[in-house]
């Protein structure tokens, strides 16, 4: 079985696969700090108390942080006995090419969001992922990944607002009664909720126009469907497109190896 692990600035995520049937998941806070023998420790009693008897035998890792790579290694290496590919590394490779400046280095992530989009939708696509950071991945005809636009993320938003001004409370994301707040924390909801809209309509018109081509934009993270509720700003929602993506890389390595 393979265990996927996609590790972001906020959360990992560990999603273990049976070919193409899904078996289960877990999320754990990202430390870098962390030890291989915590993660074994945690993610085995999590099985456990599923109930999931899953002998894993093959693991891909994709992460924004590169500090916990190691110790990710290690646990494969160790408690799995495989030897994972990690995305962005020697010895794991795309199914799609990369079309930007030379010498850029790409996240991870958005690599495997573009491989997972061209799979599911085929070619000339946004992806908008509502993460740490709210990142656009465009996706050229042929799947390609021709660059993007990164912006911060609704919660940093949020968390920038509340330790910068002492007076503003922390505040949850959610969709205000009326744009014009009459209290502190109805201002501050309607500020971040109507300008995130404002920013990914705006920034996927823009795209559109540059891009020249008709374009679906697909939606991935947590918060999409919260906006997605008021406005019609995407074509689709997929919230588990970067597993997705993992398990087509996974594949299409194995299938340069057979």
């Amino acid at each position: 079985m393979l265990l996927a692990i996609d590790c972001g600035n906020t959360n990992t995520v560990f999603s273990i696969w049976d070919g193409d049937d899904f078996v289960a998941s877990y999320r754990m806070s990202t430390d870098h700090a962390r030890t291989a023998d915590e993660y074994f420790a945690w993610i085995s009693q999590m099985m456990l108390l599923q109930g999931v008897a899953a002998r894993i035998d093959s693991a891909i890792i994709s992460s924004t942080v590169p500090r916990v790579v190691f110790n990710l290694r290690v646990l494969c290496d160790r408690y799995f006995d495989c030897r994972p590919r990690v995305v962005g590394k020697p010895g794991c490779a795309l199914p799609v090419e990369t079309r930007v400046d030379a010498g850029t280095a790409v996240g991870s992530d958005r690599l495997v969001n573009t491989v997972a989009g061209y799979d599911l939708f085929g070619g000339n696509l946004i992806v908008v992922d509502f993460g740490t950071a709210t990142t656009f991945d465009v996706i050229d005809h042929d799947g390609a990944y021709i660059g993007g636009v990164i912006s911060p993320g609704v919660n940093l938003s949020l968390e920038a607002l509340h330790r910068a001004a002492a007076a503003l409370p922390h505040v949850d994301i959610s969709k205000p009664s009326a744009v014009i707040g009459t209290n502190t924390i109805a201002c501050m909801q309607s500020g971040v909720f109507w300008g995130y809209i404002g920013l990914v309509r705006e920034i996927c018109a823009r795209i559109k126009s540059e891009h020249g081509a008709p374009m679906k934009i697909i939606a991935t993270g947590g918060l999409a469907p919260l906006f997605q509720q008021t406005e019609t700003l995407f074509d689709a929602f997929e919230e588990d497109l970067t597993m997705h993506g993992l398990t087509v890389i996974h594949k299409y390595n194995e299938s340069l190896e057979a």
